[in-house]
């Protein structure tokens, strides 16, 4: 199955909800566990025992494992297996971006079939231009992976660079018709995804993505249910809402974590 066949049956078996899994170190101190390698073992057992088969997508946020060294990059190719098959997408968060062969060991690393970090999709900063993008979306294609492309951040930095204009048309709107374009014709819905911050009045047309929207900022960051059905009215296609903290506080118990996934879930269902 394509990556948007598969993310179109996830939500509907499981509901529009992506779970971020950040264990930074004050979260790993709340769940009374150690700033290592092996905290971060048991914290990843956790959240996998907790989201796996419940929640249509899984956000591991791949700095908070780099920080480890080589265990923590260790510790996140397990986590990325153990989801692998439970029919909970993996969007690993790593914002690559480059050009040329440096884009393309890149996706050797995160999106070809066989890929040591391989996840169901990756984000990916556009910032190069879009065509920089192009290795890792061949890739992508070849392993029936996806991609989120940064298109409209929440953070009030990102602001001055994403709604610059070119010829009557923010870099950001840019952004989105060239994941688009990608997505021409695609059955039920593209591979070629945008990060949109839920917390943003963005401000983009988003009605001929015929692709998936990851909209971080559920939750502890101040968007509500409410937000998304405003914000994202006029999309055809999947919202996927990130929430992290609001449902990692809920720790370091498993059933705490999967209970506070569900009732948000529920929520924006």
């Amino acid at each position: 199955m394509s990556f948007g066949a598969r993310l179109t049956a996830a939500v509907a078996e499981h509901g529009p909800l992506c779970v971020g899994i950040d264990p930074h170190a004050p979260l790993l101190a709340q769940w009374g566990l150690a700033d290592d390698a092996d905290g971060l073992e048991r914290f990843a057992a956790v959240c996998v025992e907790a989201l796996a088969g419940r929640v249509a997508a899984v956000k591991p946020q791949s700095a908070f494992f780099e920080r480890h060294g080589s265990r923590g990059v260790a510790v996140l190719e397990r986590v990325l297996a153990a989801f692998a098959g439970t029919g909970t997408l993996t969007v690993l968060d790593v914002k690559r971006g480059d050009i040329g062969s440096t884009m393309g060991g890149y996706a050797d690393a995160y999106l070809a079939p066989g890929a040591p970090l391989g996840a169901d999709a990756v984000t990916l900063s556009p910032y190069l231009g879009f065509g920089s993008l192009d290795p890792a979306l061949a890739a992508a294609d070849a392993a029936g992976r996806g991609v989120f492309v940064l298109a409209r951040t929440s953070n009030p930095e990102g602001a001055p660079v994403q709604l610059a204009t070119l010829d009557g048309r923010s870099v950001a709107q840019g952004m989105v018709d060239g994941a688009a374009e990608r997505n021409a014709g695609a059955d039920p819905l593209g591979a070629v995804g945008v990060v949109v911050g839920a917390t943003t009045e963005h401000g983009l047309d988003l009605g001929a993505l015929n692709g998936p929207v990851l909209a971080p900022g559920l939750g502890a960051q101040g968007a509500g249910p409410a937000d998304i059905a405003a914000r994202f009215a006029g999309v055809r296609g999947v919202v996927l809402p990130a929430a992290s903290r609001s449902v990692l506080a809920a720790g370091p118990d498993a059933a705490g974590v999967r209970g506070a996934a569900e009732a948000l879930r529920d929520e924006l269902a």
